[in-house]
């Protein structure tokens, strides 16, 4: 082992012992650096509504939300999120979106079960000014989504919900539907979703390289079923080290937190995750 493979790992060991509060806490620049967005994905805020959950994310100091179909909007405006809305819903969830400093930036998981369906999804977005949807599509709608991706500049992220749920819990699986396809169609990481269907989280994303699109990042107390989401770094998801692997990759994109635990009070965790992220990001811009 060389000095700089010595150098690293020392580091990673040393700096996941650390306790969370006894880490410097460093602002967002590094990761911008690095060609990283953090955002949120609204689900982790499902018991609130979309309003409510841009008012965290304010709070939290995060720049971007992920969107899914089915909150409740909020704020006086009618309705959910879910992309079927008329325009002038559309035209009022945008003006909220300005209101709050926020940017829609992904949406989903979604699926659609017709050719119409799928148009009218892709349609929505692209007035939304959204860049990537999370998917959990049928192989026979592959083409659409194909076509529909390159027609609208819109990209997709295959997500992988966890065995038996669906197919796509299985990386090696995920790219072989995707040999061939185009590259707007690529995979949204789910760590936490591997690593409950029993797969390494780091092993997959080596395992995908140059396939990610976006991440739903997790951590978690263990691996599979009946774990749930802890602070990034106080659990066994290797977190450091799949930052470390993706910047290795160049992967520039999304990071969407979506916090599946403690969903009255998730604030304060969320918090904790968010200046974990930044102090790892800080030091890979400086390794």
């Amino acid at each position: 082992m060389n000095r700089l493979k010595i150098s690293i790992t020392v580091f990673f060991a040393f700096f996941m012992l650390l306790p969370v509060n006894a880490q410097k806490n460093y602002d967002q620049s590094a990761a911008e650096e690095l060609g990283w967005k953090l955002a949120a994905q609204a689900y982790t805020f499902r018991l609130f509504t979309f309003a409510e959950t841009l008012d965290k994310l304010n709070e939290l100091g995060l720049k971007y939300v992920e969107m899914y179909p089915g909150q409740t909007i909020g704020a006086g405006i009618e309705g959910t999120t879910h992309y079927s809305m008329d325009t002038q819903t559309r035209q009022k969830l945008k003006d909220l979106l300005d209101s709050k400093g926020i940017r829609l930036i992904n949406y989903g998981v979604a699926g659609a079960n017709s050719t119409e369906e799928w148009n009218q999804l892709f349609g929505f977005a692209y007035d939304m000014g959204i860049e990537t949807i999370m998917i959990d599509p049928r192989a026979r709608y592959f083409d659409l989504i194909e076509e529909l991706c390159e027609k609208y500049d819109i990209n997709v992220g295959i997500h992988n919900h966890p065995k038996p749920r669906s197919d796509f819990w299985n990386p090696d699986y995920a790219m072989s539907q995707l040999a061939g396809r185009s590259r707007k169609m690529g995979i949204c990481a789910d760590i936490g979703h591997w690593g409950r269907s029993g797969v390494d989280p780091l092993e997959a994303i080596k395992n995908t390289e140059g396939r990610i699109v976006s991440l739903h990042f997790k951590d978690l107390n263990h691996y599979g079923i009946g774990s749930h989401d802890v602070p990034w770094g106080a659990g066994v998801c290797n977190i450091a080290g799949i930052m470390h692997e993706l910047k290795r990759q160049g992967f520039e994109g999304v990071f969407s937190i979506e916090y599946e635990h403690n969903w009255e009070n998730s604030v304060p965790e969320i918090a904790e995750s968010i200046a974990y992220f930044n102090r790892v990001a800080f030091w890979l811009t400086s390794e």
